[in-house]
């Protein structure tokens, strides 16, 4: 069985990435996360960002050949950026280097790091972009370290991650927040309140994002080393609202009144280019955007 250990299994991204992994039966999947969650009786306590020797330890035991690496903070600090996105995956890679050469790393990237794109052009992974903000600049970090994980013995690939979207989505998620406002408004009869609605945004299920992955960890190998995870399909972010709202049986006002996301300011659209994952590892969303939107309202409820 080949041994693959989860970092941040407990987070959106993570826990549907671990719960397809660890349905598969030719693989022993451990987990580990700084909040060590109750998953499956097999987690370890662990923070990537610090410098105890906890790392080494936990690997050294479990002698894993794929690593997954979900971990990662969507806001905070510039410090607290850096430490989990940049230091985090930093001691990562030198980590694996010492206790397991030859293994593979998978780390979740960001759409976040192409920051400004042209209009109307799909993103290819050699698009270099203008990050915006911190996230954007420390994603981009990360991402940069560990590809230089392949000049030290590693098989590394960064999967790309554009708009995730589906069941549970967390409040500070633009899906989130959605869901929030929608709850919030119908319980006080009042109108939705967001942030401006008129960029396009490129939005793929969780669980297909966890299908990727585990494409990721069973193929040979890798014929680049990064790639971008979407559905491909440019959407206003006012139509995701919309659908919601509809969904929801809302019948309300939606306005544009709030304040908007640090992370996506000026940051007009975004639409990906996702022939090279398809090719690479033979993959491609299978969950509509609906049927997402539907089952994250069932989630929420």
């Amino acid at each position: 069985m080949r041994r693959v250990v989860v970092i941040g299994a407990g987070g959106y991204l993570g826990r549907p990435v671990f719960d397809l992994l660890a349905a598969q039966p030719d693989l022993l999947v451990r987990t580990a996360s700084r909040s060590a969650p109750s998953i499956g009786g097999n987690d370890r306590r662990l923070d990537l960002a610090a410098e105890d020797g906890s790392l080494d330890a936990v690997l050294a035991a479990e002698a894993p050949e794929v690593v997954v690496n979900c971990a990662g903070a969507v806001a905070g600090t510039d410090a607290e950026l850096v430490s989990a996105n940049v230091t985090g995956p930093a001691n990562l890679v030198a980590a694996l280097a010492r206790v397991a050469p030859g293994s593979r790393l998978i780390h979740l990237g960001s759409a976040a790091e192409y920051g400004v794109t042209e209009i109307g052009v799909p993103i290819t992974e050699d698009m270099g972009g203008e990050p915006v903000g911190g996230y954007g600049h420390s994603k981009l970090a990360g991402t940069q370290l560990v590809t230089l994980g392949s000049s030290v013995g590693l098989d590394t690939l960064v999967l790309r991650v554009f708009n995730p979207i589906g069941p549970h989505a967390p409040a500070e998620s633009l899906p989130g927040r959605v869901v929030g406002e929608l709850r919030r408004a119908t319980a006080e009869a009042d109108d939705i309140r967001l942030g401006p609605l008129g960029s396009v945004r490129d939005f793929v299920d969780v669980r297909d994002i966890a299908e990727a992955v585990l494409a990721a960890v069973t193929v040979p190998g890798f014929d680049r080393p990064i790639l971008n995870l979407a559905s491909g399909i440019g959407t206003p972010i006012r139509s995701v609202v919309d659908e919601l709202a509809n969904i929801a049986g809302f019948t309300g006002a939606v306005l544009e009144s709030a304040a908007g996301s640090v992370r996506s300011a000026g940051v007009a659209w975004q639409q990906a280019d996702i022939t090279a994952i398809s090719t690479s590892l033979g993959w491609k969303p299978r969950i509509q955007l609906l049927d997402s939107l539907t089952d994250l309202w069932r989630s929420a409820t």
